[in-house]
């Protein structure tokens, strides 16, 4: 097979990783990739915006898939484009991406289709919105409706907080994301991650995971793309698993089915585990970011063969295997991050971290400047291990983060910490 993956991010490194270990890939691809990448992929200079060059380039080198790691690119019709032009895609239809596309879409497709998730009402100005606001208890969320890179929900504690959230989404602050705003209850649990690859019929649960949002120790600071991940989430029984799968992924597939408009590529479901079970915070339409890194740790069925069958309508004949074992990922970021960081410091210590086949390091925000690599992104570095336990698994990643260092290096050194406190 020749297979292209698009993206250029901790995910898609963590995707090319996986790929290059499967029999059945002959040439992998990555567009526009990374310095990590490189090592597993051929670098591609394309502009994913540019469908009409995506398409020429799968024609002239005969690409068998096309993997499409990024929200936007979904959300913006590329895999209708490829899909017109009889090039295999993994990943949702335009349509079909409104679930990460637009919060209100996803709230209104709950409201019909009887899933579990917070109250909600949707605002088109800032007026409106800030009086419901007055009218509700706090904490209260507030999110930006569209794409915000993950950086556009507020949790509310206070109405003033409240507020200067509404304030910004209308500003500007995030573009047109914030055209229009979900205000949502606050709901109160443990989070988790719950993914299934589907083709537009079939849904096969995947691994769970944990993400950290906040971007300091302690779940305190803004919120983030991800500081930190683990698979598998202990909260998530299987029980549970199959409580999600009955109560939210399977009824979400009718209904999109129902609409015209079937998913097909990964349904991420954010759920917050409250007293009543399970309920929706919100949907992606693609692999989590850094929660990716643990799954490919763990997932030891071939990825191509699966990404295959869910584009060709196939996964009904497939199953999976995983690792017993736990996996980690801790980010790296460049200091400042998510608000204003510099970048370009020369990144020491990525080969002496290369010492164990249950250690990676998927690059994000990485550039080659001739035999050095620099540090050019918010998110950096995912240092991703594989343990008989989360202490474990956690114990090798922070023993390789100490390895790898730059003037401007940054991280969180309690990820995992929930579930660490579970195994004590």
């Amino acid at each position: 097979m020749k297979i292209l993956v698009i993206g250029s991010g901790g995910r898609e490194a963590a995707l090319c990783w996986k790929l290059r270990q499967s029999e059945t890939v002959e040439t992998l691809y990555c567009a526009p990739g990374n310095a990590g990448i490189a090592e597993d992929a051929s670098c591609i200079a394309l502009d994913s915006s540019d469908h009409g060059a995506v398409i020429q380039f799968c024609q002239e080198n005969s690409i068998d898939l096309v993997v499409i790691g990024p929200e936007a690119p979904l959300v913006a019709g590329l895999a209708d484009d490829l899909r017109e032009a009889e090039i295999a895609a993994f990943g949702p239809a335009a349509l079909a991406a409104q679930l990460e596309g637009s919060k209100g879409f996803t709230k209104d497709l709950c409201k019909t289709a009887n899933i579990p998730t917070a109250a909600y009402e949707r605002f088109s100005d800032a007026a409106s919105a800030k009086a419901y606001v007055m009218a509700q208890a706090c904490p209260i969320v507030i999110k930006a409706d569209g794409l915000a890179a993950g950086k556009g929900v507020t949790i509310a504690h206070t109405r003033p907080d409240a507020l200067a959230a509404i304030e910004d989404c209308f500003r500007g602050r995030f573009g047109e994301a914030g055209a229009e705003v979900v205000v949502e209850a606050f709901l109160d649990g443990e989070e988790a991650s719950f993914f299934a690859i589907c083709d537009g019929e079939t849904a096969l649960p995947l691994a769970t995971a944990q993400d950290h949002k906040a971007a300091y120790d302690g779940d305190k600071g803004p919120n983030t793309g991800g500081m930190g991940a683990y698979s598998p989430a202990p909260v998530m029984t299987d029980a549970l698993c199959d409580q999600v799968m009955a109560t939210i992924i399977d009824p979400t597939m009718r209904e999109m089915a129902a609409r015209g408009m079937p998913f097909s590529g990964v349904l991420y479901a954010g759920l917050m585990i409250t007293a009543d079970g399970p309920q929706l915070i919100e949907y992606n339409v693609r692999f989590g970011d850094p929660e990716c890194q643990v799954l490919m740790m763990r997932l030891e069925s071939d990825l191509a063969k699966l990404l295959t069958a869910a584009a060709k309508g196939q996964l009904a004949f497939q199953s999976l295997r995983w690792s017993a074992d736990k996996a980690i990922t801790v980010v790296m970021t460049n200091k400042g991050y998510p608000g204003s960081y510099s970048k370009g410091d020369v990144i020491s210590g990525l080969d002496a971290a290369k010492i164990s086949r249950d250690i990676a390091v998927f690059h994000a925000g990485t550039k080659a400047d001739g035999d050095s690599v620099l540090a050019t992104g918010g998110r950096v570095l995912n240092v991703t291990a594989k343990g008989a336990t989360v202490t474990d698994a956690q114990a090798k990643a922070y023993e390789t983060v100490q390895k790898i260092s730059w003037p401007n290096a940054a991280y969180r050194s309690d990820i995992g910490w929930r579930a660490i406190a579970r195994e004590s």
